[in-house]
């Protein structure tokens, strides 16, 4: 009991305040009659932005036959909501910006184990090893840089201390991949060198952003030099703006660098849904050709499921050089979230 109410407290206390709107916002009536009442009727936490997936949800609510009300936050935030609840959540399907929140969850006892035949549909590098989630999308951690201000771009992350990256860094402290990532940077250098790794890019001045895309922003306007994205926030940014109109550029890190780490997006069936069926059947559509060409064409996001290719664009995952590391290892994601607290990055 200790250790949940440890974990509890310090999702909480990240995520309380945001929480709070989230929970006000939502559209449930927390009486249970809404969108539970019906049999076709399912709940799904997203961590997941609305405007990413909420029209693959409307796709799906017309493909299935179901009814799906969403309540939409930052993945800390819903794992902090789901823990709050416990079983008296709504909850029947949680989807995660990545797999430490999942694992987390997973830990606590809140989710159940996954069909085989549903397990299956993904490679077993991106699902969990107890086999409680599994990944519907892939994402390369790299690092954007401006090649006005940089030649070279670094092959590792711990080379983002020196005195030549100070102030020109940017960071998302509060994203839920950028807490992944230092997750997996614990697991290669050890957590005291990860504490350390974080003290000192504090102290050379990194520059702290709310989301990946204004770390873009920035880089665009030269504010700053270099910064640690998600791929897919860069494809987006070309896509929608046009190639000539997007000053940085993208640098894949080699050697298994934990700058390179790749996640995943992935959803989980909460153990005390009452409609695991409707919940797995809603899971199953995610890791259909239908929702995983979406997450090609639109999100610019690796498929993970058989029969989609990934986007012309993109280097092969097979290429990607990224950190050997078991996803299910990120669930610590409560001592990262005090590590970077400690550092007052946040």
């Amino acid at each position: 009991m200790g250790t949940f109410l440890s974990r509890h407290r310090r999702l909480a206390a990240v995520a309380l305040p945001a929480f709070a709107l989230v929970a006000a916002g939502c559209g449930g009536n927390g009486d249970g009659t809404d969108a539970a009442s019906s049999d076709d009727s399912i709940t799904i936490y997203s961590g997941r932005d609305e405007e990413l997936i909420q029209p693959l949800i409307d796709k799906m609510e017309d493909e299935t036959g179901l009814k799906v009300e969403v309540r939409y936050g930052k993945t800390a935030e819903m794992a902090a909501q789901l823990l709050e609840e416990g079983e008296r959540t709504e909850a029947d399907l949680f989807i995660a910006q990545d797999a430490g929140a999942l694992g987390a969850l997973g830990e606590e006892g809140m989710l159940t184990d996954l069909p085989d035949d549903v397990l299956d549909l993904v490679p077993a590098e991106f699902n969990a090893d107890n086999g409680q989630w599994v990944g519907i999308s892939g994402r390369s951690r790299v690092i954007a840089y401006d090649p006005r201000q940089v030649d070279t771009p670094p092959d590792s992350v711990m080379d983002l201390t020196d005195d030549e990256w100070k102030g020109k860094v940017g960071i998302a402290p509060s994203n839920a991949s950028f807490q992944s990532f230092v997750t997996g940077l614990r697991i290669i250098e050890g957590d005291d060198a990860a504490q350390q790794w974080l003290d000192d890019m504090a102290g050379n001045g990194v520059q702290s952003y709310e989301k990946n895309g204004l770390m873009l922003d920035a880089l665009d306007a030269g504010e700053i030099a270099i910064s640690l994205n998600n791929h897919y926030y860069w494809y987006e940014r070309v896509k929608e703006l046009g190639e000539d109109a997007v000053e940085s550029e993208l640098h894949y890190l080699p050697g298994g660098d934990a700058g390179a780490l790749i996640n995943v997006a992935g959803a989980g069936i909460l153990s005390s849904s009452d409609s695991p069926e409707q919940a797995q059947k809603a899971l199953e559509y995610l890791l259909s050709e239908d929702a995983q060409a979406y997450f090609t064409t639109e999100t610019s996001e690796y498929p993970l499921a058989e029969g989609v290719e990934p986007g012309e664009n993109l280097p092969p995952l097979d290429d990607l050089e990224q950190p050997d590391i078991d996803l299910s290892d990120l669930h610590t994601l409560d001592e990262t979230l005090k590590m970077i607290e400690e550092s007052g990055l946040v």
